[in-house]
């Protein structure tokens, strides 16, 4: 639960800050600032695990052996998420620069560092961990392409809070205004990100079995 906790307080502060930061420069645009924050696959996924992680409690009290099917599953898709957003982060969007203003560095480190760790952490120690078979990555996976086709759809449709044009894209590698190749080169990072998505789902399937069977090995 303190993970759940210290997630939501994260997102709140980074909301504060953020509709506090664009309602200043244009707040006409208040509705789409809150929209537009609520879509970045990473405010979702950590909300998302806050919830979980919150239901994860309550399971761990009833204590009746092996987590139920269901919630081994959404773990699992939970952690995959988290997982990507902190490889996706640290690897291509860690360098960019925010306006001081906009930036919340400890919120921040919470949804891309600790919290993506710590979900990683939870599927190989966590007591009551059912293990899945790898045709469970058909059920992670779900989300994510869901969420892909609603940004691009979404995207040119939305005034952005910073310029007051058409265009608001989360992540500046999904904007196709910003490469020569258009939408060649969002397509790509789509399809790069898939594969991202589907091997740490994969790996944590395989490390969650393998950390399984030691136990059991070792319990025997």
């Amino acid at each position: 639960m303190v993970i759940a906790v210290s997630i939501v307080s994260a997102v709140l502060g980074q909301l504060v800050t953020s509709v506090t930061f664009w309602s200043a420069r244009n707040p006409d645009l208040l509705g789409t600032t809150l929209a537009n924050f609520f879509s970045f696959f990473t405010i979702q996924s950590n909300l998302a695990a806050a919830i979980t992680l919150a239901i994860g409690s309550v399971v761990l009290l009833r204590g009746r052996g092996e987590d139920p099917r269901w919630f081994a599953v959404l773990m699992t898709s939970i952690a995959t998420y988290m997982v990507t957003t902190g490889i996706v982060y640290n690897v291509l969007l860690r360098g960019i620069e925010l306006d001081p203003g906009l930036s919340q560095p400890w919120s921040n480190e919470v949804v891309h560092a600790i919290a993506p760790a710590y979900l990683l952490l939870d599927r190989l120690f966590a007591p009551g961990r059912r293990p899945l078979p790898s045709r469970s990555i058909g059920i992670v996976v779900i989300f994510p392409l869901a969420w892909a086709a609603y940004t691009l759809l979404r995207a040119p449709l939305v005034t952005s809070p910073s310029t007051g044009t058409a265009g608001w894209y989360p992540y500046p590698f999904l904007d196709p205004r910003l490469s020569d190749s258009g939408y060649l080169s969002v397509v790509f990072f789509v399809v790069l990100l898939a594969l991202v998505i589907a091997t740490v789902g994969l790996g944590v399937l395989w490390l969650s079995r393998r950390a399984v069977g030691s136990m059991r090995t070792t319990t025997a």
